[in-house]
């Protein structure tokens, strides 16, 4: 597959002051050979986010990091639960460290192509009720999928890519906007708990 991007050189900012929307290109390749996980680029091409799981997949605890490994959040998948479930901690997990966030897979009906898959997220230091809670809301067999917040803003939409022509890219490669003022490292974990669910990564 050819390269999505060339850049590889870039730092990530954790939340946009821009009155702009952010714009990513997801892919769901890692920079390392025949691993797996995925890297995320800004809209300049510049690599600032990555996962590289190595030779596992869908591993139940992973690693965001910007292009130099800085861990900037640790994704925990919780065991021995009918749903499955997910726990987000700041950076490096620190033992007894409570979560940043979680997240819980509500439903997965897949006799209803548009609300076939849905996840209540909590943020846990976020004190104001409608801005500490989102809602990831799409379809399994789909690469679409949208993070709503409790108040019923759209604040994220992931879509498959489209080249410029048009043509549309592989299911491996998506399309990522973010609201502005949105804490991107939270929104990009919130995008790789979706792609482990749905067994991408």
């Amino acid at each position: 597959m050819a390269k999505v991007f060339p850049h590889l050189l870039s730092s990530s900012s954790s939340t946009s002051s821009s009155e702009e929307r952010n714009k990513y290109t997801v892919w769901m390749k890692s920079l390392i050979l025949n691993g797996n996980g995925c890297t995320i680029y800004d809209a300049s091409g510049d690599v600032v986010y990555r996962i590289d799981n190595y030779d596992t997949k869908c591993s139940s605890q992973v690693y965001l990091m910007d292009l130099k490994g800085k861990v900037l959040s640790t994704l925990i998948r919780k065991k021995l639960r009918v749903n499955e479930n997910w726990n987000g901690y700041k950076n490096e997990r620190v033992k007894n460290e409570k979560p940043w966030f979680h997240v819980k897979k509500i439903s997965n009906n897949v006799f209803n192509k548009e609300d076939g898959f849905s996840c209540e997220v909590t943020i846990e230091d976020d004190s104001c009720e409608a801005f500490s809670c989102f809602r990831i809301q799409g379809c399994p067999q789909k690469s679409e999928f949208k993070i709503i917040r409790g108040d019923g803003a759209v604040v994220a939409e992931v879509k498959r890519k489209q080249a410029k022509g048009g043509v549309m890219l592989g299911d491996d490669v998506l399309s990522l906007e973010v609201e502005p003022n949105m804490d991107n490292s939270l929104i990009i974990s919130l995008v790789v708990i979706h792609g482990l669910m749905s067994h991408k990564i």
